[in-house]
C-alpha cells in the first residue's frame, strides 16, 4: 500500500503582517518560560561569579 501524501491549504483573509504579528506573539507566549528560566539561571551565576571576585 502507497504512503499518502498530505497536503494542507490555509486560507489566510490578513494581511502579511498582522499574519506575522499573530505567529510572533504565538512564539513568544510558548517559549517565555524557558527564557525566563534562562534569565535565572545567568541571575545566580552572575551572583556566584560576584561572591568569588569580590
Amino acid at each position: 500500500m502507497a504512503k499518502r501524501k498530505l497536503n494542507y491549504r490555509f486560507h489566510n483573509p490578513n494581511p502579511v503582517e498582522v499574519t506575522a504579528d499573530y505567529i510572533l506573539k504565538v512564539m513568544i507566549e510558548a517559549n517565555t518560560e524557558k527564557v525566563e528560566k534562562i534569565l535565572r539561571e545567568n541571575m545566580v551565576q552572575m551572583e556566584v561569579n560576584e561572591c568569588e571576585l569580590g
